[in-house]
């Protein structure tokens, strides 16, 4: 079969071994993968690599990247010298226009983060992030963040609508994590939808991770995500 890339697994597993066995398992059924900060002492960055180079799998790195700006585009600049797809970084416009900076002249992709898609109202009041509906900011951060530059952002799909419809967005990526098919459980996602309604709603990607790598099996479960796709 042929995989559509809209769907991003990911590899939330210890470590690079298990990642790289989950990866065999699936096969065919995936063609892009998220690895994140959990894994980065696991051997997360060999296991990009060799997803890359040696199985032709597009690669998205999860590290949401923030401190000050100097730091921020060292690290980016470091990072993108491994021929990678996606890099997140945190949304904030100086970081923003940082990462943008450490990736110049590279195919390397800057995602920055609005709000994650665990946090809830009560969460962003315990944190001291002004009043206001997170949705509203949600919109507001990624417009601030397309004016600094960045080449996507990552929001829950039940923001991807409002992301689309900024003027700022037209051309720009909408990555959406909390993506839960239908029935499956939430674990610690509190702002979700089906593959299928972010799609709809605007998101040019949807990550997926327990739903598939939890399933009894990973490559059917990501074979039923790519049929809903294929169907829209």
């Amino acid at each position: 079969m042929t995989s559509d890339d809209r769907l991003i697994v990911a590899l939330d597993v210890p470590n690079a071994l298990e990642g790289l066995k989950l990866a065999e398992t699936i096969s065919d059924a995936a063609s892009f993968y998220k690895i994140g900060l959990g894994m980065l002492t696991g051997g997360g960055l060999a296991l990009a690599n060799e997803l890359k180079q040696e199985h032709g799998k597009r690669i998205f790195l999860d590290m949401k990247l923030f401190d000050i700006g100097a730091t921020v585009e060292n690290a980016v600049r470091g990072l993108a010298q491994f021929d990678l797809d996606f890099l997140t970084v945190h949304g904030d416009p100086y970081v923003v226009r940082a990462a943008k900076e450490g990736a110049a002249g590279k195919d390397l992709k800057i995602l920055a983060v609005t709000i994650l898609t665990s946090l809830d109202r009560a969460d962003l009041d315990g944190a001291l992030i002004k009043d206001g509906a997170i949705k509203d900011l949600v919109q507001e951060r990624a417009g601030k963040a397309f004016d600094a530059g960045a080449d996507g952002v990552i929001a829950s799909p039940q923001e991807a609508a409002l992301i689309r419809a900024l003027p700022e967005s037209k051309g720009r990526l909408i990555v959406t994590p909390g993506v839960r098919p239908t029935g499956a459980a939430l674990g610690d996602q509190k702002r979700v939808a089906t593959p299928a309604q972010a799609i709809k709603d605007g998101a040019d990607h949807i990550v997926v991770g327990r739903p598939i790598w939890q399933a009894a099996q990973p490559r059917a479960a990501a074979q039923a995500i790519q049929s809903e796709l294929a169907n829209l």
